[in-house]
């Protein structure tokens, strides 16, 4: 056994002076200075270097993916070409008639040139076009169309035709211009310019057929509705005079026929009152002059008499007669009495002639009356019909509206049916052609240097997408700044894989530390111990509890390898089993264990009596027997405190090989117990999350964990993976480790 002392010529413990940690070494790196005042970002490119080392595979074959992909799609294909014809939209059309247009010009706005442009994308304008041109019978675009004639496509097939034909046009505007680009893509040169004109003649052409159609369908509407409302102004304006006729409406220069007779019969009445009072004053004045004693004859009315007038004639005469004879004679003379007797007579009959002027003047005067009275009735009569007529009129004047609104809107259909039939030929369209396509000269795809630029641009981009995805969804850890960032842990050091420092090594890794104590693989040990026992940490450490998160860690073997490698320095060691479930120190110890530590914890054996020996080193082992796993909590229990003191006064290191943290709640109790805590995790294997929920637990048992170590690290991919990592050097001090070993093993 080796002997090894801890103090220095002066008695006082020896310790290391402690190295600077990995994450203590600044890379080299740049500085990007941020718009805050006192903020920067730092790009590590020596570990961003690292990273595409390490990631060289996958960054080469997401890169040569993505460069064929770019090589099948730039030489495989056919070449194409391309030609392009150019329409303006144009609203300055030529006015022929002043009629409005039935389809109105397109407004002069950039919605509308977008508009036009979706139009000219539009599946009904591709099948115009693979109509005119038979592009349903072109092999180009019709797989299964051969040399001869077939018959034109229908259904599906022809809808997959005229997707394909869409497929190659391209329709953009020229920047904020009237004028749209109409190019197509065609593996002939005469057909993409052929096929791009016809876009273009087509939509114009479709501009003038859709006018056209608008204006013969507005002209047919428009005559079929003239037809209804001819009809329609017939039988209101029938209506009308049916009405007049029933309720005696009807008129004549403006009146209706009851107005201008209740006009008359107003004039009449008023003649015929004039008449009666004419009447009446005769008559009246007349009896007044016989009431006065006149003889009548100077009536008024009797003085218009011719056969008065006759008679006073004759009364004159008789007069002078009698006037004479009367002078001579005596009155007995007989002529005298004759002659006076003939004046008698003759004032009788002016008398008489007289009472039948009066007598006719009554007569008159009651005829008058009596015509007044029957006008009057009339009138009566007429304004009873025309009080009713006038209800009538309401009705009327209602009805004469609706003929009268149907008339208006007959006549203004017309005049407008009028002017669309004069605008019938003569529509014009919205655009033009402004330059026709081309025969391209030179193919337009595949763009070789381009597409080899963009390839290449791309190929790169994949390549740092695929190792930086990759870097996001690795779980593991695999340097020690990943364990310092992570978790703001101590970080004890990297375990070599054995085939990584070793490749033809033969042994174990237990007996390789044995073997080759100053090796890559023994020196990683040497410096754990170091780490643990003579680390920054002022307190002593004699117990150490080595744990993982889950099983299959290494955690065992791990504590052999530190046991194994503490005794080589000369310290008394002792690895106790504390895995109930796994039971693994048996395979090194030089003889099979009878008893073990659950008999010593419950005093059935002393301690001396359980413990063995390491089969190669000093190191003892408390092992666990074949004894059935026991229920109660042994760890937690006075008894393991008093063992635990026990292994502590006999020997300089105690190490605990407790069961991992996350399934078993034995790791946590033993940890709490420990001096030191050591927590195993595979290097880039063991996930980052099962690692902080098992230190996650220990913290709420009120463990302090001293440190983690990385197990199984791969040296050779280290080197190229984990920068700012001591194992980063490995190829640089690789040959010291290999000649150490092979001068101790002679």
């Amino acid at each position: 056994m080796n002997t090894f002392s801890n103090a220095d010529e002066g008695g006082r413990p020896w310790r290391p002076l402690p190295l600077p940690r990995p994450t203590d070494i600044q890379p080299p790196s740049v500085t990007i200075p941020s718009l805050g005042p006192r903020e920067r970002i730092t790009i590590d490119l020596r570990h961003i270097l690292s990273v595409l080392r390490r990631r060289m595979r996958l960054f080469a074959a997401a890169a040569l993916v993505i460069m064929a992909a770019d090589a099948a799609i730039t030489f495989l294909p056919a070449p194409q070409y391309t030609a392009a014809a150019e329409i303006m939209l144009d609203r300055r059309n030529a006015k022929i008639t002043n009629n409005d247009d039935v389809l109105s010009a397109l407004p002069a706005d950039s919605q509308a040139v977008d508009t036009e442009v979706q139009i000219l994308k539009s599946a009904q304008l591709a099948h115009r076009v693979v109509a005119s041109l038979r592009l349903d019978q072109d092999p180009e675009f019709n797989r299964n169309s051969t040399a001869r004639a077939s018959a034109p496509l229908s259904g599906k097939p022809l809808e997959q035709v005229v997707e394909g034909v869409r497929r190659h046009l391209t329709v953009s505007r020229a920047g904020p211009t009237y004028v749209i680009d109409v190019a197509f893509k065609s593996r002939s040169p005469a057909k993409a310019a052929r096929i791009a004109n016809a876009f273009a003649s087509l939509y114009v052409a479709q501009q003038v057929e859709d006018k056209e159609n608008a204006t013969q369908h507005a002209a047919d509407w428009l005559n079929g509705r003239l037809q209804q409302l001819r009809a329609q102004v017939g039988a209101d304006e029938t209506a009308v005079e049916q009405f007049k006729i029933a309720n005696n409406l009807m008129s004549s220069q403006g009146e209706t026929l009851t107005e201008q007779e209740l006009s008359n019969y107003n004039q009449s009445l008023a003649q015929a009152n004039a008449q009666v009072a004419e009447d009446d004053a005769r008559l009246s004045t007349a009896r007044k002059q016989l009431a006065t004693g006149s003889t009548g004859d100077d009536v008024g009315e009797a003085l218009n008499s011719p056969t008065i007038e006759k008679l006073k004639e004759q009364r004159a005469e008789v007069s002078r007669k009698v006037a004479s004879l009367a002078t001579n004679f005596q009155d007995s003379y007989p002529e005298l009495k004759t002659a006076r007797n003939e004046l008698a007579d003759i004032d009788a009959q002016i008398h008489a002639e007289t009472r039948l002027i009066i007598s006719n003047l009554e007569a008159k005067a009651q005829v008058s009356a009596r015509r007044a009275a029957t006008i009057g009735a009339s009138v009566g009569s007429a304004k009873g019909q025309l009080a009713s007529s006038n209800r009538a009129s309401v009705r009327l004047s209602e009805l004469e509206r609706i003929a009268q609104a149907s008339r208006t809107l007959y006549e203004s259909y017309l005049t407008r049916y009028k002017e669309i039939s004069s605008q019938i030929g003569l529509a014009q369209a919205d655009s033009q052609v402004v330059s026709r396509a081309a025969l391209p000269a030179k193919p337009s795809s595949p763009n070789v240097p381009v597409n080899l630029l963009a390839g290449a641009i791309l190929a790169l981009a994949a390549g740092i997408g695929a190792v930086g995805l990759a870097e996001r969804l690795e779980a593991g850890l695999a340097t020690s700044a990943d364990v310092e960032k992570r978790f703001n842990l101590r970080y004890l050091g990297a375990i070599p894989a054995l085939q990584s420092v070793a490749r033809h090594a033969r042994l174990s890794p237990m007996d390789y530390v044995v073997e080759k104590p100053f090796s890559g693989f023994g020196e990683a040990f040497r410096s754990l111990v170091a780490s643990i026992l003579h680390g920054a940490n002022a307190a002593i450490v004699k117990t150490v509890a080595v744990t993982s998160a889950l099983p299959g860690e290494g955690k065992t073997t791990t504590a052999i390898c530190l046991a194994r490698a503490a005794s080589l320095q000369g310290y008394r060691v002792v690895v106790v089993d504390c895995d109930l479930r796994r039971k693994s120190l048996d395979r090194i110890a030089a003889e099979p264990a009878k008893v073990g530590l659950l008999e010593v914890l419950v005093g059935d054996v002393e301690l001396a009596q359980a413990l063995v020996k390491d089969a190669r080193t000093d190191v003892d082992i408390l092992p666990l027997s074949q004894a059935p796993i026991t229920l109660k909590d042994i760890f937690g229990s006075p008894d393991m405190d008093r063992l635990l003191l026990q292994l502590r006064n006999q020997y300089d290191l105690v190490v605990l090989d407790t069961a991992p943290v996350v399934p078993v709640a034995d790791a946590r109790i033993l940890a709490k117990k420990a001096d030191f805590v050591v927590v195993v995790a595979r290097w880039r294997t063991t996930p980052y999350q099962a690692i902080q929920g098992a230190l996650r637990l220990l913290a709420d048992n009120g463990v302090e964990v001293g440190g983690l170590i990385l197990n199984q690290v791969d040296m050779t991919q280290q080197t190229r993976h984990g920068y700012g990592d001591m194992a980063y050097y490995f190829n640089a001090y690789r040959s010291y480790y290999l000649e150490s070993a092979d001068r101790a093993h002679a």
